[in-house]
């Protein structure tokens, strides 16, 4: 991660990060799995949650229209790929996924063994 000390010369100060990655990204909802996927999210798992916040990811929704989950996150951290790898091997992370795959459908421009499809960002105003 980028860091920039804030303040004056004269002591430290507490470091501030300078830039966040964003990231977004699309799957199919199966529509008979809808219930069941809000309802999972209407009760997300502590330690998945505490996990999320451990890779440094922030500032995490997810919506649905028609049938299309979007999925946008901020990283603040300074290795993304092995951030993912920790979450990826996470006992608790793969026990949820178990139940979230099923609900989902990978969008027909992910690549092979992709689920969540990136998304490009054309626009960003802060």
């Amino acid at each position: 991660m980028r860091l920039a000390r804030i303040g004056d010369t004269g002591g430290e100060r507490p470091e501030q990060p300078l830039s966040v990655q964003r990231f977004a990204s699309v799957i199919r909802l199966r529509p008979e799995k809808e219930a069941e996927y809000r309802a999972l999210h209407a009760d997300a798992w502590p330690g998945v949650l505490a996990k999320l916040r451990e890779v440094h990811i922030r500032n995490y929704s997810i919506y649905l229209r028609d049938g299309i989950l979007f999925s946008y996150l901020e990283y603040d951290g300074d290795d993304y790929d092995a951030d993912m790898a920790a979450m990826a091997a996470d006992p608790e992370t793969k026990r949820w996924w178990q139940l979230t795959d099923p609900c989902q459908q990978p969008v027909d421009s992910a690549a092979d063994g992709q689920r969540w499809a990136p998304m490009e960002e054309v626009f960003h105003l802060d």
